[in-house]
């Protein structure tokens, strides 16, 4: 099944519906990336072909296999803009809320461009390690074997217990059999990789996401994408993990920032 089937909704307008397959969870934990894919597909429907810019999802409940229920609600339809604001329920319970801000594709552009930042120094997607489902060890989980991640050598060994000490994840990801990546699988991307703290010499094995929010600056990227996800702050219980997407290009694709739990 491809990512486009299984974050495909239903119905509409106002009140679509999806099903949340099997196999695109942390360990019966749907992933949040998919879950605010599936909401970003819904609002999409309602917008008359505008693309998304930006996404900002909070997190309620845990997701797991089973139908759930998109609520869409138009907050705003400006001349080039929009904003709308999904909620996917499931058996009563609030699961994820996303407001969405979508963008007219032929609306007027800047021709001036500055970009300080550059694509994570990676090796060929070939010489990084490729990240499957394990039988036997705890990680990585089953959700790395419905896209394609390739984790820097470096960085990858966090998930093995050789830490790095710095809280940084890099690594190249795309969806399976040649797919190509739309706004939705961007979303997807920003929540695919291990968390950076992982790579930190504290004891961390659970970082539940309270909120994350991805900007997407190249909605029909092709080919790979470079990724490289850092956290600098871990206080208070929470850390946050900011994350870059490049195209192969060097273009920049989405920026992202996730806030999550740090469990005593």
């Amino acid at each position: 099944m491809s990512f486009a089937q299984a974050s495909a909704v239903s119905g509409g307008p106002g009140r679509w519906s999806a099903e949340l397959p099997v196999g695109w969870d942390i360990f019966g934990v749907t992933n949040g990336g998919f879950l605010m894919a599936i909401a970003t597909r819904a609002m999409e429907q309602e917008t008359d072909g505008r693309e998304l810019i930006s996404a900002t999802g909070s997190f309620m409940n845990p997701a797991g296999p089973g139908p759930v229920e998109i609520g869409v609600e138009t907050l705003k339809q400006g001349r080039s803009l929009s904003t709308l604001r999904a909620t996917i329920t499931a058996e009563g319970r609030d699961l994820v809320l996303v407001t969405g801000v979508y963008g007219d594709p032929d609306r007027p552009r800047h021709d001036t461009d500055l970009v300080l930042g550059e694509p994570p120094k990676l090796p060929p997607p070939e010489q990084c390690v490729l990240a499957v489902p394990s039988e036997v060890a705890p990680l990585p989980p089953p959700f790395t074997g419905k896209v394609e991640v390739r984790g820097h050598p470096d960085d990858s060994k966090a998930i093995l217990g050789d830490k790095t000490g710095t809280p940084l994840m890099r690594g190249w990801f795309r969806l399976l059999d040649d797919e190509l990546l739309d706004a939705h699988g961007v979303v997807l991307a920003s929540d695919a990789l291990p968390p950076a703290i992982f790579n930190a010499d504290l004891a961390v094995g659970w970082t539940p996401t309270i909120d994350l929010v991805v900007q997407v600056r190249n909605p029909r990227p092709r080919g790979w994408i470079a990724c490289r996800f850092a956290t600098r702050f871990v206080t208070d219980g929470m850390l946050e993990e900011d994350g870059e997407l490049w195209d192969q290009a060097g273009n920049l694709v989405a920026l992202s920032r996730q806030l999550a739990l740090v469990p005593r």
